[in-house]
């Protein structure tokens, strides 16, 4: 299992208490995922991957964000995402591939129906 962070995801700005916002996830395998990636979760495995725009396993959907990086180049791999009642700094957020701003703004509204909300500043 996965353990708090040493050092507090730097797009985070708040979340719940005693690691309420938090929930161990299985980052699939393949992937080399950054500290603050928005993160989907591939609906046939549960597992999650990198948000992707235009999937259609599930990973289109954003489903929260990754407190810190995973390596899971070799293996699926544990880590630990911010999934709900937390602020964001937008600015932060990693999006892989290169969705334009009305895809980004559409994984932010996702976000925000989870209650894991921008905060404006930085």
């Amino acid at each position: 299992m996965p353990t708090m962070p040493d050092q507090q995801s730097s797009c985070i700005k708040y979340e719940e208490e005693a690691g309420y916002s938090r929930k161990d996830v299985i980052v699939v395998s393949g992937q080399n995922l950054a500290r603050n990636t928005v993160l989907g979760r591939i609906t046939a495995s549960g597992k999650v991957t990198a948000w992707t725009t235009g999937a259609s396993d599930g990973s289109q959907n954003a489903i929260g964000i990754l407190l810190d990086p995973v390596n899971a180049s070799a293996g699926d791999q544990p880590g630990v995402a911010i999934v709900r009642n937390a602020m964001f700094s937008r600015a932060n957020l990693v999006f892989a591939g290169t969705p334009n701003d009305t895809q980004k703004n559409a994984a932010i509204a996702a976000l925000e129906a989870l209650g894991v909300v921008p905060r404006a500043t930085a």
